[in-house]
């Protein structure tokens, strides 16, 4: 399977940005990214001359938008036309949804614990949500080293909620790129998990999200499968676990060759965990000369799992990198 190291949350100067769509796909490219989303506020202008800039680049441009209004921002990706936006009310944002997914986008949640206004209008979420099953996906990171911020935290506690609720809901992270600045701190990346399918590698991309197909990372990049009776299955995929079977196996890849350069960690033994509803699963020490763990975890009452790769980074221990769900039925 091919991964498609992708950036999710980005502008130009067709919004807030201080950038064209040029500089925005070079500077994509410089940092090694394979693919990034148009994600302007409020409109869709600034494609206008993306097919050249995908020449240009070779960067993947997957046309989108974020909804920018006082009760919250949702981030749109895989747009085929332009939806209004002006008619949402807070109670009323799934009427908003299914117009997105009607034009074949997918609607996620953009750093919904964000400070609001007057600091950032409508930056927290506040739109009322009947049903999750709704929305694709929840941008759990948002910003340059991201796991650190509170906002974040609370944003990753939210989908894992959602997760233990029964909810089959992705996870992403979004740098809400505005501008072309150097920065020292981490930068985040989704990953998402390209199939065989009919499409354009931006339909791919955008069918890979809506599927789960992703995972998040600051430095390399873990992916998980588990095996059930012989079959295999990947993030995003759900386990059939028949009566009786008692554990799952599942084994997680760190590839540490991804993006060489363009991050760095200090030497140390850093934790693999894998996470479920019923809390941590297991847990083992990983190093960077590692590539693939074997485990099996119990299948009583699980739902989902997912792997997480903790250590230190810049003094802080913190996540480093995690997958999306693989579920258990």
């Amino acid at each position: 399977m091919r991964w498609l190291a992708s950036e999710l949350h980005t502008h130009t100067f067709h919004s807030d940005g201080r950038q064209s769509l040029r500089e925005l796909a070079a500077g994509a490219a410089k940092l090694g990214f394979d693919c990034i989303a148009l994600t302007d506020h409020n409109t869709m202008s600034g494609l206008g001359d993306c097919e050249q800039v995908q020449q240009e680049t070779g960067v993947v441009i997957i046309p989108g938008m974020e909804w920018t209004t006082f009760h919250g921002h949702m981030v749109t990706i895989g747009l085929q036309n332009f939806v209004d936006w002006r008619k949402a009310g807070q109670s009323d944002i799934h009427e908003g949804i299914s117009m997105v997914h009607g034009q074949g986008g997918l609607a996620g949640m953009a750093h919904p614990f964000r400070i609001g206004s007057p600091v950032c209008t409508g930056c927290f979420w506040e739109y009322e949500i009947r049903d999750w099953n709704d929305l694709d996906y929840i941008e759990v990171w948002s910003g340059t080293f991201a796991p650190v911020k509170p906002e974040n935290r609370r944003a990753f506690a939210l989908w894992t909620d959602r997760l233990n609720a029964g909810i089959r809901i992705a996870a992403t992270s979004g740098r809400d790129w505005h501008e072309q600045t150097a920065t020292d701190d981490p930068v985040s990346v989704t990953y998402l998990g390209l199939d065989d399918g009919p499409g354009t590698i931006s339909q791919q991309a955008v069918r890979a999200l809506a599927q789960g197909r992703a995972a998040v990372t600051t430095g390399p990049l873990v992916t998980m499968e588990a095996e059930a009776d012989g079959t295999w299955y990947g993030i995003g995929e759900s386990v059939p676990v028949e009566n009786g079977a008692d554990l799952i196996n599942l084994h997680v890849k760190i590839d540490f060759s991804v993006r060489q350069t363009l991050w760095e960690l200090p030497a140390q033994d850093f934790a693999l965990k894998i996470t479920g509803n019923s809390g941590t699963l297991a847990q083992f020490a990983a190093r960077s000369a590692d590539q693939i763990h074997r485990f099996s975890i119990p299948a009583d009452g699980l739902i989902w799992a997912r792997a997480e790769l903790w250590g230190i980074v810049k003094g802080m221990r913190t996540m480093v990198a995690f997958t999306n769900a693989i579920y258990i039925s």
